[in-house]
């Protein structure tokens, strides 16, 4: 939210308060405690009638500093909150800096916030003897506007050349400098500035990240309120951030989902291909088991199964219960499915319309939400007389999943946990939450309360959802598709970007809808989309009124389905190594190219490509005639699909046919890709073939394969001269590798040399 006209006035109506001095510094266990008047005080006299501005910094992990602004500390603070962990480790107050030097600082691990005692306000926040970013005497500001809400803002400065990114999932530029941006969740699909998910989260290329704690509205101005200042403010009486440094945007990343959750470990076969009935078609077992079927007679491997909204009967969603007149045998038919190797999905919805039999015990026993008049919340939209269950009441999460334990029991192995946006504010929660702060946060609670359901049923890493809405720590809960896209190149690149703009705040996983979900795209971008969705983390064929089987298109878009899939669950050693760094460091697998080359400012703006891991280049083709421009790093890079040579730093032109993208190997890397094509739920390191790309003299490399049920499989690479060495004194089975065309084999435990 903008509250000034130009840089020197303030809007019409428009107050503000700013802290003009320090009156004192406190240090409170370990707390650096900062009372900061709003006017210079030279008299006793000048303290009264006088706004106190209190700032506080604390450390909650190392590397981490939280900033708490406060006017009036006396409002009543009903929740919901983010959950931050706290690890504090290597954290001290320092009063005053240094010898005869007037200011205090609070050092957290390799950061430090430095507070000036003397003179204007200003904090500079501190790391590896430079300073990340600062407040400044402008920055810091209690603001009451026309209607006479009060804000507390906080603008903290841009460097030159420095690029900001994240803010949850945005279909514009990646780079969000220029950009206003408001944290409030919204379904209104991937073409405007609105989104499903909001993250009150930046990540900026100059060594930082600042996190602002608040489930509510959060208005973020970058570089638009002041175009050397990122502004953002929220209602109330506290501001609370955190500024967390990184010395690569990676670490910054891997601190920020130590303090707000790391993505879950998700399960090998989601990796594979998932198919929908789509949402408004015609099925019933007979088409689902055609589609099925011609997937198998067209040899594309198929792993999931999807049944979108119209499982249920209309008017009634959700109720859970199978229509009766389309699937009379709902557990036989999913036994019947299940037997063809496949897991099921099945589509759920936090909302009960008035006609679901649920309706009238949710209304009898209060777990559906109420409005300031104690009546139950409805509305017409999506569903007639659709109600809101209150996951703030414990009876009442547990009696919804209860509902989706009865679907586990079935047959049901996951769920696609759609919508958690249209969330009202005119309400009254269970537990008395700020219905401001639940509007973003109530698909946390969604979210969180079906993933833990699949957890307890089906096992740790057995769990993973399809859910649509998230913000901050929603990450925790995998995995996350990028929403209603229309099918035409543009959604699709808009689609990417939204997916990158994810990934850079914090979310490790994420998946689209293939060939776009409103309307019927033709052939040609199907097949471009089939590409660029099997070289994502997850995969899935869906759509609105059409159906996505790529028979519908043509024979040529079978092809591409069947060559893209096959790729991917041959790279399953690969993918599920960079699955693991998910979970384990909170490094995304689909990496935006500024984090995998931080160092190369060609790489800063660029959002038409990404890195899928730390190893492969990945350039979807945008256009029906397969021109294509990308961006290549530094070294000698090789196309995975044909073995062409490409070196950087430059950007490339090319033509690419429907079977090919650029698919781009980095120098240096050791690939171990699978002996199996049909399946992403396969022991990996069985009959695996290590192939080398551009090795330098010199290089050793351990390259591991995990394993879903036992220890992984390391290898041992080193090249000396023109010879290469690859030693595993842990195989258990049949390895190769692979230099060019050339394939040197082995059996179990030893070593391979061959040159190079």
């Amino acid at each position: 939210m903008k509250f000034t006209d130009g840089y020197w006035k303030l809007l019409p109506g428009v107050t503000l308060l700013r802290p003009q001095s320090v009156d004192e510094v406190v240090d409170d266990a370990g707390r650096l405690v900062v009372y900061a008047p709003t006017a210079p005080i030279l008299t006793r006299g000048d303290t009264l009638n006088r706004p106190l501005v209190t700032v506080s910094f604390d450390a909650p992990m190392d590397d981490v500093v939280g900033v708490r602004i406060e006017h009036h500390q006396g409002r009543r603070d009903p929740g919901p909150h983010f959950e931050v962990s706290r690890a504090p480790g290597d954290s001290k107050v320092v009063l005053p800096l240094v010898e005869g030097e007037h200011g205090a600082s609070l050092t957290s691990g390799r950061l430090a916030a430095r507070v000036a005692t003397d003179g204007g306000w200003r904090v500079d926040f501190v790391a590896d003897g430079r300073v990340l970013t600062s407040s400044t005497d402008r920055s810091v500001g209690v603001v009451t506007t026309p209607d006479g809400a009060h804000h507390v803002r906080e603008q903290l400065t841009i460097g030159v050349g420095e690029h900001l990114y994240g803010l949850g999932e945005r279909f514009g530029a990646l780079v969000k400098n220029g950009q206003s941006v408001d944290i409030w969740n919204e379904d209104g699909g991937t073409a405007s500035d609105q989104a499903y998910k909001n993250v009150p989260f930046y990540l900026s290329d100059a060594g930082y990240g600042v996190f602002v704690a608040h489930p509510e509205r959060v208005s973020f101005e970058v570089g638009t309120e002041v175009v050397s200042r990122t502004q953002f403010s929220v209602v109330g009486e506290t501001l609370q951030y955190y500024v967390i440094y990184g010395a690569t945007p990676k670490e910054i990343l891997s601190r920020y989902t130590a303090l707000t959750g790391r993505p879950a470990r998700v399960p090998a076969w989601s990796f594979g291909l998932w198919l929908s009935t789509s949402f408004t078609t015609d099925y019933d077992e007979g088409t689902v088991t055609s589609f099925i079927d011609g997937m198998a007679e067209r040899e594309i491997p198929l792993s999931v199964f999807h049944f979108d909204c119209f499982w249920m009967r209309q008017f009634h969603w959700c109720d859970f219960v199978w229509d009766p007149a389309t699937f009379p045998d709902p557990e036989g038919m999913l036994a019947r499915l299940r037997a063809k190797g496949l897991r099921i999905s099945a589509w759920i919805n936090p909302y009960v319309a008035q006609r679901s039999h649920l309706f009238a015990e949710g209304c009898e026993k209060g777990y559906l939400v109420l409005t300031p008049a104690g009546d139950v919340w409805q509305w017409d939209m999506w569903q007639a007389g659709m109600a809101l269950v209150d996951f703030t009441n414990p009876d009442a999460k547990a009696w919804y999943l209860a509902q989706l334990k009865g679907l586990l029991d079935q047959g049901v192995d996951c769920f696609k946990t759609d919508f958690g946006e249209r969330i009202p504010t005119d309400v009254v929660w269970h537990d008395g939450s700020d219905p401001q702060r639940m509007h973003n946060y109530y698909a946390h609670l969604y979210n969180e309360a079906v993933f833990e359901l699949l957890q307890a049923e089906r096992g740790e890493g057995e769990a993973v959802l399809f859910a649509r809405s998230a913000t901050a720590g929603g990450q925790q809960f995998p995995v996350h598709w990028g929403g209603d896209c229309e099918s035409t190149y543009a959604s699709m690149a808009e689609s990417l970007r939204g997916g990158l703009s994810l990934a850079l705040s914090g979310f490790g996983y994420w998946s689209h809808d293939i060939g776009g979900f409103e309307g019927t795209p033709d052939p040609a971008v199907f097949k471009r989309w089939t590409a660029f969705g099997l070289l994502s983390s997850h995969s899935r064929l869906h759509a609105s009124d059409s159906y996505r089987v790529p028979w519908a298109f043509d024979d040529e878009a079978v092809d591409v389905a069947r060559t893209f899939t096959r790729l991917k669950m041959s790279l399953m050693p690969y993918l599920a190594r960079v699955a693991g760094e998910a979970h384990g460091q909170g490094v995304p697998m689909m990496r935006p190219m500024m984090l995998e080359f931080p160092g190369d400012r060609g790489t800063a703006g660029v959002d038409t490509q990404y890195m899928l891991g730390d190893a492969l280049l990945v350039a979807p083709v945008f256009s029906t005639e397969g021109d294509v421009e990308y961006y290549v790093p530094e070294g000698r890079w090789t196309n995975l699909l044909d073995g062409r040579a490409v070196s950087g730093p430059r950007w490339v032109a090319e033509r690419h046919g429907f079977d090919s993208l650029p698919l781009l190997v980095r120098p240096g890397t050791v690939l171990p890709v699978g002996a199996r094509t049909d399946r992403p739920d396969y022991a990996w390191a069985d009959g695996v073939t290590l192939r080398l790309f551009e090795l330098p003299d010199g290089h050793d490399s351990t390259t591991t394969v995990p394993s879903e049920t036992g220890e992984p499989t390391t290898f041992r690479t080193r090249r000396e001269g023109r010879r290469v060495t690859v030693t595993s004194d842990d195989a258990r089975a049949p390895w190769a590798v692979q230099v060019g065309d050339r394939v040197v084999r082995a059996e179990g435990a030893g070593s391979v040399e061959l040159p190079v």
